[in-house]
């Protein structure tokens, strides 16, 4: 009788394990975040966490160099317009420089086209005395216009090599620019080549969980009943709340899908504040605030810049965690490891 107890006892102790373990199991490991899947939990579901971790870091990287190229292609465009503007102002120079050696080289003809263009000669020939000043004031315009157009020559040479001084100039930034853009362009490839490659193992993995797992995962909780605060904060707060049950997509920034950035991207433009595409952008975009002085609209950076939420209050965050999970509201530690707390607006 004894023995019957006790073997009924351990069935049920080992039942309640499972449950238990299957509980714990199926909570996601939100974008960015180390895997922290309890030990208990499925192999499927600890390698589905870790393959879009990879996945997400991987979506960061992408971003971050389509950022270095718009970047780029901002300080190609700028070269090729001042090496436009140098070419103008060179050819412009250079029509100067001819016109003014024209008439610097017919002024200096006439200034030595015989001895009268002398005070000496202008004496000796002068008929009278009014006629010697004629002559005098003649000589001084005369010398006084080859001066101007000896200047004015002087300057036309000085602009064109300045002028092509500044082509040279932006000929070698467009180059660099150029050369640059296209390093970038080939890097862009291959970061989507590897990412697409690993969205493609996460939905792989996502099909194997079971239909517990991924029904927990897909759940995307209540829409918190929180006063969201006036001002800027909270217009982006309360976008970022409306996108609750939303999934997620690598690269997405709306208006069904987002990634974690561009959730918290659109959210503050929602409320005409722009700050950068990427969660490592984002980590240096307001100003630093403590754990302590965390509120509603602050963002929370985790895993060294990986990923980004938006504080519901001082213990909560909104965010896009990963794929197969939507949008939703979690505790403010539970995406991972704290990297930076900014405040954009307040």
């Amino acid at each position: 009788m004894a023995s019957q107890r006790l073997k009924r006892g351990l069935r049920g102790a080992m039942a309640a394990t499972a449950v238990a373990a299957a509980a714990v199991g199926v909570l996601p490991v939100p974008a960015g975040a180390q895997p922290n899947t309890p030990a208990n939990a499925s192999e499927a579901l600890k390698k589905y966490n870790e393959l879009a971790e990879e996945a997400t870091k991987l979506n960061e990287e992408l971003l971050r160099a389509e950022e270095q190229r718009n970047a780029n292609q901002t300080l190609l465009d700028q070269a090729n317009a001042d090496l436009a503007q140098a070419t103008q102002a060179g050819d412009q120079a250079k029509a100067d420089e001819e016109n003014f050696r024209v008439q610097v080289d017919k002024l200096t003809e006439a200034s030595f086209e015989g001895a009268r263009f002398n005070q000496l000669s202008a004496l000796l020939v002068s008929d009278s005395q009014q006629d010697f000043l004629n002559r005098m004031s003649a000589l001084g315009v005369l010398a006084s216009d080859n001066d101007e157009a000896l200047e004015r020559l002087s300057g036309a040479v000085d602009a064109a090599e300045d002028a092509r001084s500044k082509a040279a100039d932006a000929q070698g930034r467009a180059q660099t620019a150029s050369d640059e853009a296209n390093k970038i362009a080939e890097d862009i490839k291959k970061r989507q080549s590897e990412l697409q490659g690993q969205i493609d193992e996460v939905k792989t993995q996502l099909n194997r969980l079971t239909t517990a797992e991924r029904t927990t995962l897909a759940d995307p909780g209540d829409r918190p009943n929180v006063a969201v605060p006036a001002g800027k904060a909270g217009e982006a707060l309360n976008f970022a709340l409306a996108q609750i049950g939303k999934m997620y997509s690598y690269g997405a920034t709306g208006p069904n899908v987002y990634d974690c950035s561009g959730l918290t991207m659109k959210s503050y433009a929602a409320a005409g504040i722009s700050i950068p595409r990427t969660s490592q952008g984002q980590a240096g975009a307001g100003r630093a605030v403590s754990r302590g002085e965390v509120t509603a609209g602050d963002l929370i950076i985790y895993n060294g810049g990986m990923h980004v939420g938006m504080a519901v209050d001082n213990g909560r965050v909104v965010h896009a965690s990963t794929d197969g999970v939507p949008v939703k509201v979690v505790g403010l530690n539970e995406p991972g490891s704290i990297y930076a707390m900014r405040r954009i607006a307040g």
